[in-house]
Parts: C-alpha cells; sequence; structure tokens
C-alpha cells in the first residue's frame, strides 16, 4: 500500500515538476516536439516502472529495423505497458489511445506531441478519422503502437483481436512489429489500483512486411497476428 501511495503522489507530482518543460515543447515545431516530447517520456516512464519495483527483460529487440517507422502490435495486460512500450521499445513513437485519456491533464499534451490518435468507439465514422490519421503519421515516419483487443486483459489471455486497427499498417506499408508482453498484470491488475513489483518480459516476435495479400484480407493478417504473440505468451 506505501508503494501505491507513493507511486501515486510521485505521478501526478513529477507532471507538475515537468511544466516548465512542456512550456518549452509547447513552443517549438511539431518534429522537435515530437523527438523532446519522446525523450521526457522515456526518462519519465523508466522512473515509473523503477517506482513500481518492475524488472524487465526484452528479448528480441535486434529484430525491430531501425531505417523506417513500424507499427508495434502488443497485447495488453496492464496500464503499464504504456510506459513499458516508451521505455524500452526504440524509435520514436505514438500510441493509438482510447479517447478517455485526453481527459488526463498535462499527459494529454505530451501525447498530442507525441502524435498519439485518439480513438472514440462509439462513434464509427470518428473512428474511420482517426485510423487515417494513424496512416498518415506512419507515412510521415512517426511508428506508433497498438493494441488490438482494445482494452486490457483481466487474466493475461488474449482478448479478441479487432482486425481495423491493422488498417494503420495495410494503408501505409509499415512494417508490424508484434510485441508479447507478459507478466504486466501482476504490476497492477484490471479493477485495482494496488501496485507490486515484478518481473515482465517483453518478446520481440519477427517482423511482418505488408503484402498486396494482407490488404485484401486484414482479417486473416489479424488472426495470424494473434497467434504470432500468443506463441510467446507464459501462463
Amino acid at each position: 500500500m506505501i508503494r501505491t501511495l507513493i507511486w501515486f503522489i510521485y505521478f501526478w507530482g513529477s507532471l507538475l515538476y515537468l511544466g516548465p518543460q512542456l512550456y518549452k515543447a509547447n513552443r517549438m515545431d511539431a518534429d522537435e516536439q515530437m523527438r523532446f516530447a519522446d525523450k521526457m517520456a522515456r526518462k519519465w516512464s523508466m522512473s515509473l516502472l523503477n517506482l513500481a519495483g518492475c524488472e524487465v527483460n526484452v528479448l528480441g529487440g535486434e529484430k525491430i529495423p531501425d531505417d523506417r517507422a513500424v507499427l508495434y502490435v502488443c497485447n495488453h495486460q496492464s496500464n503499464f505497458d504504456i510506459p513499458l512500450m516508451i521505455a524500452y521499445m526504440p524509435k520514436t513513437k505514438g500510441f493509438m489511445a482510447k479517447i478517455e485519456t485526453l481527459k488526463l491533464p498535462m499527459v494529454r499534451s505530451w501525447m498530442k506531441h507525441m502524435r498519439c490518435v485518439f480513438m472514440d468507439r462509439s462513434d464509427m465514422r470518428k473512428q474511420v478519422k482517426s485510423i487515417s490519421e494513424g496512416i498518415k503519421i506512419l507515412k510521415d515516419g512517426q511508428s506508433l503502437v497498438l493494441f488490438p483487443e482494445g482494452t486490457r486483459s483481466p487474466d493475461g489471455e488474449l482478448g479478441e483481436f479487432k482486425a481495423g486497427g491493422l488498417k494503420l499498417a495495410t494503408k501505409s506499408g509499415a512494417t508490424i512489429v508484434p510485441v508479447t508482453i507478459n507478466h504486466s498484470k501482476e504490476i497492477m491488475k484490471k479493477g485495482s489500483l494496488l501496485i507490486r513489483p515484478a518481473k515482465v518480459t517483453l518478446t520481440v516476435n519477427d517482423p511482418i512486411e505488408i503484402t498486396d495479400e494482407m490488404n485484401r484480407d486484414t482479417i486473416t493478417l489479424t488472426e495470424s497476428i494473434k497467434s504470432i504473440i500468443e506463441s510467446a505468451l507464459e501462463r
């Protein structure tokens, strides 16, 4: 309980402390903002993970292409999956995020500078618009992170992968990098605010280059990626 209390005090206190850096970012052009926000987010995410007592092991990181933007596709076990991906995956990157995150003061500003895309699941037309925005971001050379389950798994088992998000890759041509996140649910379980130390493994699976066939059959591609991520899932 004490760890949890300290963590939340630090979370909001550090955001206030970073206020001057946010003011600095607001005065930069878009590309500078993106790089600066990524740098600050990495440091902040690492501090949050360390304070939570999280030990992280990355497997297969050398597989990630270093010469182009990628779409990271991951399973989703915990709110800590976001700082894990920020801190331990290379490249500047934004997230396909639910629109509710816009309610978080200061966090939303940093997310906008990172070129995150906010999805409104209650409005199909807005979802299509968000996917189009994400496609443009990938074509512009900024990587993105997608959680195709759309929500956290309460028990670590994979939920349904929604095919729509994979259009980010099929329409932009961006390489897909499937990432399996193991044991992040132990840090903070869904439905609980209690934070516990945990050993987390991020397994980078073989990248997938987009083909014309994948563009025609997004559903098959989605199931294939789900199987790849599931193959490295520890139970």
